[in-house]
């Protein structure tokens, strides 16, 4: 056996398509059409994850009347590239996640951008056959015309006769209409309407056949310059501007196909019709699809995986392609974007939003860098110009977790930006108010955030977190240091790997568990550690899930309870204590015993047995969680929860090849018994990684490193980098 490694070592019913490589929402479809080619685009399925959860036993506890659901995957099944500007995806539900839920039969509009989070979902447009009242522009449509394939996605409307398609560029939606009727043909663009509160709007002619316009919410605003195929009878606008306005652009009376073709921009009209222009220009529909499959080809086939079933293949490589739609490009073609403080300005990289960090920093975001280095280094720089505009470098939702993504990514080579330059806002992120880490006074005063005395606490009482936020600062803190170490900055590295220790002060050695601290430093009564709370002493957890988040520290952490037996009855129990169906907290659903895979907080803690030297107990469960909480429901499209910008993806990406990256903030992968039996990684570079597994079991035995036996658990980035070959062997 091998011997534990201390970690800090170490359309219409009957409709068809006429274009190949679409997918039912089984799939099914593509992957009997293209099973002789090999390639991943037949099996990565944009409907995975759109599916919600419905039943108790799988959620964990009945919804209350009026939810719908649990979060889901909350994710979109329309057309988009990696990491695009345009997210090109139909819209059954205004102000839900994503816009889409699997289960919907009416169609609102189909929207150029999109994450799954309450947020985008600009420009909505719909084809319509006949005239309507603002509200009522919507159709019914059928499954079975439904068809989403990497870069495409196309449905028919049941009310209007219409057969739609739509493929996508960096930053342009194409759509394809075919009009059952000829007459009374129209497109109405629903511009008061997205997932945003939109405080203004315009459209009007740009020609014979074109349009341009904007659309402002409070966050933001879009700009857009559509070309038509044919040309347009009038544009009626209704209420400009207003929130109940609309506008319809009528088409004459014909037969052809109509082509909508849209560039955006968050910089003006101008950009947006260059967008246009140089993205699509003349090419036809099929060009620009087959160029967004040939995209999707060159990415997927980075990973290439053999064995395992077509199941568990048409998961890896669906979550392989959710894994890279955001964060999303806000470049325009001639380089310009809008900053953080909404000037208008050009670079020479591509500038990107925000990554979700309090999810994606785990995995996702590694996962970029590991594939699409570029990406992942103009998306450091982007942070670094919101750190130059803000004086911090941004942080998402919670924790400072750019730290661990920027010094996790250095150490994996990805190095083309001014390091010295971040590294200055990593500190001033680190020490100062104002910035990424609310109550970084406290927690520097004290060595933790206290929690408020409340009487009787409920899920949504807020108040500082300050449990989870000790927690995840200590993390931070030592990735911090690491980058310190590497810059040679000795004092900041040992004050930085002190406050890494943090996380013990809010470990109560009576209960075992991460326990909220008052200011006076005794601990909050009364405690029950199977209470879920959104903002009180935990951030969407309980005492349970985040009680062994210690990824920079498991020797330490294991410690406080006493050694490895006790941790192991602990994590025992973790698994093994029922869910409380009166615990009722959205967001958090789908249970093993108190873990939650449902949401991103506890994502680490299957691995933990590897910690004290009992890696099959956590691959049983690791093994459990990947046929539990993927594929889910009665479509078998559901997950256990909300991807959060493809966290819960990546995840599943790196268990099912049998390498995780347990610290975000170090440049070494956990390694587990994948699910395939062979793995090829490829780099840029043209270097190959394999990963190949032995054996019919899912036990591990041994583990060697280019042909030599290997010590320990983690193995080194360097592997992805120069090439190798990894071999786990099972009995």
């Amino acid at each position: 056996m091998i011997k534990p490694q201390r970690y800090l070592m170490l359309l219409l019913t009957g409709c068809a398509f006429s274009c190949v490589n679409t997918t039912s929402p089984s799939g099914h479809d593509r992957a009997k059409s293209n099973s002789a080619s090999g390639s991943p685009l037949q099996y990565a399925n944009p409907f995975m994850g759109t599916a919600p959860l419905t039943d108790p036993k799988t959620i964990g506890y009945a919804p209350p009347e009026g939810w719908r659901g649990v979060w889901a995957g909350l994710v979109f099944p329309g057309s988009s590239l990696p990491n695009a500007m345009v997210q090109l995806s139909p819209i059954t539900e205004f102000h839900t996640g994503a816009g889409y839920d699997y289960e919907d039969s009416v169609i609102y509009a189909f929207a150029h951008t999109n994450k799954g989070h309450w947020n985008l979902c600009h420009l909505p447009v719909l084809p319509v056959s006949r005239a309507a009242t603002p509200d009522s522009y919507f159709s019914r449509f059928a499954k079975s015309t439904e068809k989403a394939s990497p870069g495409f996605y196309g449905v028919t409307l049941q009310d209007y006769g219409v057969q739609v398609e739509l493929t996508s560029t960096l930053r342009c939606g194409f759509h394809r209409y075919r009009y059952r009727q000829p007459d009374n043909r129209s497109i109405v663009f629903k511009l008061a309407q997205s997932n945003e509160r939109v405080t203004n709007w315009s459209i009007e002619k740009a020609g014979a056949a074109a349009v341009q316009g904007f659309q402002e919410t409070g966050r933001q605003t879009v700009f857009f310059y559509g070309e038509l195929s044919e040309n347009l009878r009038d544009v009626e606008v209704q209420g400009q501007g207003t929130k109940d306005g609309l506008a319809v652009v009528h088409l004459p009376g014909g037969s052809k196909p109509v082509e909508l073709r849209i560039g955006i921009s968050f910089v003006s009209v101008q950009n947006a019709r260059q967008n246009l222009e140089q993205e699509i220009g003349r090419r036809s529909f099929e060009q620009v699809r087959r160029q967004a499959e040939k995209t999707w080809e060159e990415l997927l086939s980075k990973v290439e995986v053999k064995g395992g079933t077509p199941k568990q293949k048409q998961m890896f490589y669906s979550c392989l392609y959710r894994s890279f739609l955001w964060p999303a490009l806000r470049s325009d073609l001639n380089g310009e974007f809008r900053d953080v403080k909404g000037d208008v300005v050009k670079a020479d990289f591509n500038y990107y939003t925000e990554p979700s960090l309090w999810d994606t920093y785990r995995n996702k975001d590694l996962l970029i860098g590991m594939l699409t280095p570029q990406v992942a280094t103009d998306v450091i720089k982007s942070m670094q110009d919101v750190g130059h505009k803000t004086g911090f470098l941004p942080t998402f939702f919670h924790g400072d977790h750019a730290a661990a993504l920027i010094s996790g990514s250095y150490q994996r080579g990805i190095t083309n930006f001014d390091v010295q330059d971040v590294y200055r806002l990593m500190l001033r992120n680190a020490n100062l108010e104002g910035g990424a880490r609310p109550h970084i006074a406290e927690y520097l005063q004290k060595g933790y955030i206290s929690t408020t005395p409340v009487s009787n606490p409920e899920v949504e009482t807020k108040d500082k977190a300050g449990v989870s936020k000790t927690l995840e600062y200590a993390f931070d803190d030592y990735a911090v240091a690491q980058l310190a170490n590497i810059l040679k900055d000795t004092a900041t590295y040992r004050v930085m790997m002190a406050r890494s220790k943090n996380y013990r002060n809010v470990f109560d050695p009576a209960t075992k568990f991460m326990r909220g601290r008052l200011a006076d430093g005794s601990w909050v009564k009364p405690f029950d550690p199977q209470y879920p709370y959104y903002e009180y002493m935990y951030r969407e957890a309980n005492a349970w899930q985040v009680s062994f988040f210690a990824p920079h520290d498991m020797p330490g952490l294991i410690a406080l309870y006493g050694g490895p037996q006790a941790f192991e009855a602990k994590l025992d129990s973790l698994f093994t204590v029922p869910w409380n169906p009166k615990h009722i907290a959205r967001n958090v659903s789908g249970f093993i015993g108190q873990y939650c895979h449902g949401n991103q907080p506890d994502h680490e803690t299957p691995f933990s047995y590897y910690f004290i030297g009992k890696p099959e107990k956590s691959q049983r469960r690791l093994d459990e969680i990947m046929d539990k909480f993927y594929g889910m429901g009665k479509d078998g499209l559901g997950y256990s929860g909300m991807d959060d910008a493809g966290e819960m993806s990546a995840w599943y990406v790196f268990s099912s090849t049998g390498l995780y990256p347990y610290s975000a903030a170090d440049a070494k992968y956990l390694v587990s018994v994948p699910l395939f039996d062979e793995v090829r990684w490829k780099a840029d570079n043209g270097r190959v990684f394999t990963v190949k597994k032995a054996g019919n079991s899912r036990t591990m035995t041994t583990i060697k490193v280019n042909g030599k036996a290997h010590s320990g658990y983690f193995v080194d980035h360097a592997l992805f980098r120069e090439g190798g070959r990894l071999e786990i062997a099972t009995q």
